[in-house]
């Protein structure tokens, strides 16, 4: 581990404080411009506090912005494939996904990629993800369902939906093609439009095809909550998100009732 930036941060950091010590005890002290703004006020009344911190505060205001450049200088910013998904807002979300060349799919950067996919997917417990979300804008997804999802569900709400367990599936250059042309109305979200969401009418049934993990054919068909799922992210592989496809009148911040308590 090269611990280089640390040290130059915390070395910063000690003589930035240092500075505004000294600073700070001139200011105590009776500085120069400090005694010139007291003595206009009459001798029976004292200064406001906020005059004497004037100056400390001012340092203050200067030296963050200060610390904040030469943290972006000394520390990289993040690149893709990020471990968080990217907002709306962010050109990748609406940028047409590459293809993924065959040939490069046991590559270890196309799988640096979807270990990413992977892991921000279930660190956040959503059904499903694709590649430009976390900032990658080529054609891979990835969806599950897993059981402990389903559990916390009500039977009702599983057989209006049609939510079933599904395992990890990985789709590299995905096609989908509509089996069932009949649509259903339903609540969607997504982590790029986070504590948002709306109605949004999807397929029953699809079927995609592409390529596994491994570079291998696979062909899936879906219906109910999967295909819903298939959809959405096969949008975000065309550069398309749910409000493109809403009913305006539906779409709520999903802790409305949280503000008004």
């Amino acid at each position: 581990m090269n611990t280089t930036p640390c040290v130059c941060l915390l070395q910063l950091s000690r003589r930035v404080s240092r500075l505004c010590a000294s600073k700070a005890s001139r200011c105590s002290s009776g500085a120069p411009r400090l005694t010139t703004i007291t003595s206009s006020w009459p001798p029976h009344m004292s200064p406001p506090s906020h005059v004497s911190c004037s100056r400390s505060h001012s340092s203050s205001i200067k030296v963050r912005p200060y610390l904040q450049y030469m943290k972006r200088k000394i520390i990289a910013p993040p690149c893709p494939p990020y471990s968080h998904v990217c907002q709306v807002g962010d050109p990748v979300l609406r940028s047409h996904a590459a293809a993924v060349d065959p040939a490069s799919v046991p590559g270890a950067e196309v799988q640096q990629v979807i270990r990413t996919l992977v892991k921000v997917m279930r660190r956040l417990e959503c059904v499903g993800l694709s590649a430009p979300q976390i900032g990658v804008p080529l054609r891979i997804l990835a969806l599950e369902y897993p059981e402990q999802m389903l559990k916390d569900s009500s039977p009702s709400s599983r057989e209006a939906r049609g939510v079933s367990v599904q395992p990890l599936r990985i789709f590299i250059n995905p096609t989908l093609r509509v089996l069932d042309g009949r649509t259903a109305l339903f609540q969607e979200a997504c982590e790029s439009l986070s504590g948002f969401s709306a109605t949004v009418p999807r397929y029953l049934s699809v079927e995609v095809s592409g390529l596994d993990e491994r570079g291998g054919a696979v062909r899936w068909q879906a219906s109910g909550w999967p295909a819903r799922i298939l959809q959405h992210e096969m949008d975000h592989l065309e550069g398309v998100l749910y409000t493109d496809r809403m009913d305006s009148k539906t779409f709520i911040n999903i802790h409305w009732q949280e503000h008004n308590e």
